[in-house]
């Protein structure tokens, strides 16, 4: 399976959250998947991060993101602690495969039909790419089903 992670999925990965369900454990921890990491999700946590909308703190188990009773808006200030330039770092530690956006992928985006419910543009790059490139989207958010329709394999 070509698993694409969400970008909390991928920050509570590195921060071996609890939020993470068993299933997605069990399918990271499968050396038969080839696990994703798109730049999209780089630049959304750069975005978020450098407007205040995220907020990392240092965990002395994991990496990052502290008990699953927190959300990124609860979590203290801590840029000093955790750097996202090594992100990429953690990912191929982690044995993550990172993935480029591609021009053609950005402008064809725009095909994806509009979800009322659902208009996060960070998001419907990352289900693009799943649909166009058969990917298997591991995400938290309720939301998404909705394009299942249109081709998307989601799993948490």
């Amino acid at each position: 399976m070509r698993l694409l992670l969400d970008t909390h999925t991928l920050l509570w990965s590195i921060g071996k959250s609890n939020e993470l369900s068993e299933k997605i454990i069990r399918e990271l921890k499968d050396v038969n998947n080839e696990v994703l990491v798109s730049a999209v999700s780089l630049w959304e946590i750069a975005l978020k991060q450098s407007i205040g909308k995220l907020r990392l703190s240092q965990n002395p188990v994991g990496y990052g993101m502290h008990s699953k009773t927190e959300t990124w808006e609860q979590l203290p200030s801590a840029m000093d602690f955790f750097d996202i330039s090594n992100i990429p770092a953690y990912c191929e530690e982690m044995g993550f495969a990172l993935i480029p956006l591609e021009a053609a992928d950005a402008l064809n985006s725009a095909r994806l039909p509009q979800k009322s419910i659902h208009k996060d543009p960070f998001d419907r790059m990352l289900i693009y790419q799943c649909i166009k490139n058969g990917y298997v989207f591991a995400s938290k958010d309720a939301k998404i089903k909705i394009y299942k329709e249109d081709g998307l394999q989601y799993i948490w």
